[in-house]
């Protein structure tokens, strides 16, 4: 099967990315020598250094999804040379990526990472050779109830990951209308938005929440699918997390605020947000007994 192929669909609502990606991650790799995988695995964990494929259009790794399996799959490389080859074909069908290299002290976090996104699986390229390695065979995730007390777990893969499939697709040719495969990732990744837990950062000063105006003067406010997000805008740890139900947003959106933007240093997408309409308010009504009357008496 050839490296690179576009997406053909994205897993429903509810169907194998909600539930392969339910837990918490923690921060091991799993011993993986009963997959038949082992020395490949062992490679993947101790090597030098690594390489991915980042789309340039969500600033996130560039996911496929294979066409037999519906996989959900990013690309890794040994050899930089192949993967700015396979970045190289990309470009040439219009679909511009770039060449990540991976430090070995970067590799957990980007692993784990995937989670969050909704990808559930590595194709690892060597010598023109595929072999595809189960996330959930390398990387340990802790379950629900090991979260500590008092703490809520925010994360939302599917949206997440329709997202991602969404800005591939419609970034890459901008000036040209919506096609129906667009339109319909557009819809569920609606669909998954009004159903998902987001965080909402605030200024730990206490001077309000921070905005984000657009070029056309749009004013947006930035929320979250997940912490790893969160935390790699709040970098300078000036902000702290509050955790928001998507019925909730119309009520906490800051007034000036169009909509929110949705993971802004990543796949940076603007969601406008219909606030509800409040009632007129009815006009005073005069106490019994005015001056008029008074007078009148």
């Amino acid at each position: 099967m050839e490296p690179g192929r576009r997406h053909k669909r994205v897993s429903p609502p509810g169907g194998r990315a909600e539930r392969r990606t339910k837990g918490i991650m923690s921060e091991e790799m799993k011993n993986t020598k009963d997959t038949g995988l082992g020395a490949l695995l062992e490679r993947l964990r101790t090597a030098p250094e690594l390489f991915s494929l980042m789309s340039v259009c969500t600033k996130e790794p560039y996911v496929v999804c294979d066409g037999e399996t519906y996989d959900d799959e990013v690309f890794l490389f040994f050899d930089v040379e192949e993967a700015k080859k396979e970045g190289e074909r990309l470009l040439a069908e219009k679909i511009p990526v770039n060449v990540l290299k991976l430090e070995n002290n970067q590799m957990l976090s980007f692993y784990t990472g995937l989670y969050t996104m909704g990808i559930n699986a590595l194709s690892v390229m060597e010598g023109g050779k595929r072999t595809l390695v189960q996330l959930t065979d390398f990387v340990r995730r802790r379950k629900n109830e090991d979260i500590p007390e008092g703490k809520v777990w925010v994360e939302n893969p599917a949206l997440h990951l329709t997202a991602l499939y969404f800005i591939q697709e419609a970034r890459r040719r901008p000036i040209q209308e919506m096609t129906e495969e667009t339109k319909g990732m557009q819809e569920e990744l609606l669909a998954h938005f009004s159903k998902g837990r987001y965080i909402f950062p605030i200024r730990k000063d206490g001077k309000g929440v921070p905005l984000a105006k657009l070029p056309n003067g749009d004013v947006y406010q930035p929320i979250f699918t997940d912490i790893l997000e969160f935390q790699k805008f709040n970098r300078e740890d000036q902000l702290k997390a509050v955790v928001v139900d998507a019925p909730k947003i119309p009520q906490v959106l800051a007034a000036e605020a169009k909509g929110v933007i949705l993971n802004i240093t990543g796949i940076n997408l603007p969601l406008p947000i219909n606030r509800p309409k409040q009632a007129p308010k009815a006009p005073a009504q005069a106490p019994a007994g005015t001056p008029e009357e008074k007078k009148a008496e």
